[in-house]
């Protein structure tokens, strides 16, 4: 597997993006994840988009970060946070998620990010296991969905 930066808004981005929006909506049974996501919040040096691709060059896993700063959502100055963390069902338990993550936390590390923060659900039982493998732990709720009983917030201090 190779994983490679790219922009959110590319082809093989927005590909595995539509799959995990599919994936959310069968999970919590609505329209997918709808916290805004606009392509320049992933460009460096505030942010990072990452693909992996298999040996037939197929896209097959994605995750990104985006800076975060204190805002009226709950943030903290500092954060990076997660966002689109994916990996479609036949590259599952390989490692790749794991591999990503570590890549994403070491960018937002060089960017000069403290914390490492992320929101998943209740339905999502693999990728709580994953993050709580890494060494995040359940924090004070914020973004998007922090009203949501289901969200899941988490975070882990960047060195």
């Amino acid at each position: 597997m190779i994983i490679q930066p790219r922009p959110f808004d590319h082809p093989d981005a927005v590909k595995l993006n539509d799959q995990v929006q599919l994936e959310y909506a069968e999970r919590y049974s609505d329209e997918g994840d709808l916290t805004p996501l606009d392509p320049t919040m992933f460009d460096p040096p505030r942010g990072l988009y990452l693909l992996a691709y298999d040996e037939q060059d197929r896209p097959v896993a994605t995750g990104g970060w985006r800076t975060q700063d204190a805002n009226g959502e709950g943030y903290s100055d500092g954060d990076a946070e997660i966002k689109r963390m994916f990996v479609i069902p036949e590259g599952r338990n390989r490692g790749l998620a794991r591999r990503i993550l570590a890549a994403l936390e070491a960018d937002a590390t060089a960017a000069g990010r403290t914390r490492m923060v992320l929101e998943t659900g209740d339905q999502q039982p693999e990728a709580v296991a994953l993050y709580t493998s890494c060494g995040y732990e359940v924090c004070a709720k914020f973004g998007y969905y922090r009203a949501y009983e289901s969200s899941i917030c988490m975070a882990k201090p960047l060195v």
